[in-house]
């Protein structure tokens, strides 16, 4: 593969600053459809809500995920069991 190819290949893997767009949240409700068709074809745009950036939207999976969700069962087996039913206590400590 030659230079320019690769330097092709990671301008397509790659945003930077000057590939993202700036829009409005009120641009956003008013042009939805051509924004995410522009997104569907790579375009990076960050939204603001009276020039505050508020969010961003990307093509989906264009960033890796890097946290993973805990484990449910071995969370709450790190917790110790207890004998009383939660709802007893509530009650008693409401008369």
């Amino acid at each position: 593969m030659n230079a320019d190819k690769r330097r092709s290949n990671l301008r397509r893997l790659s945003v930077t600053i000057a590939d993202v767009k700036r829009i409005s949240a009120t641009d956003l409700h008013l042009r939805t459809s051509q924004i995410v068709r522009e997104v569907e074809k790579g375009s990076v745009f960050v939204i603001e809500k009276r020039g505050v950036p508020v969010a961003e939207l990307r093509p989906f999976g264009s960033l890796p995920r890097t946290r993973r969700l805990p484990d449910r069962e071995a969370l709450l087996a790190r917790f110790p069991r207890v004998a009383l039913d939660s709802g007893r206590i509530l009650e008693k400590d409401r008369s």
